[in-house]
């Protein structure tokens, strides 16, 4: 069934490249919050970045962009997109997570 543009979606975004290190969370986090999104961004042990977003299509896909191009220093190969389940914890804002 299709969304309304407005119902909150859930997508898991993988970006792999040169990602780490070079300020792509907090570059994340800035977008997200631009664009309203909530959610979280993560590195991960393999050297991806994990972007979990909750927010209207039009929105996640305005953010998908922006993780293609990146901060300048980043170096983005390619993101890889899932979708996700609303988790509820997240549904309010978006921060930057640790393992």
């Amino acid at each position: 069934m299709p969304h309304e543009p407005s119902e909150p979606i859930a997508r898991r975004y993988y970006v792999s490249g040169m990602v780490q290190g070079v300020g792509y969370r907090y570059f994340v986090q800035r977008a997200a919050g631009w664009l309203g999104v909530a959610g979280y961004v993560k590195n991960l042990r393999d050297g991806r970045v994990e972007v979990y977003s909750i927010g209207p299509a039009a929105a996640l896909a305005s953010l998908r962009a922006a993780l293609e191009r990146g901060p300048a220093g980043a170096s983005v190969d390619g993101v890889s997109e899932e979708d996700a389940p609303i988790e509820p914890r997240f549904a309010h804002h978006f921060s930057i997570e640790f393992d």
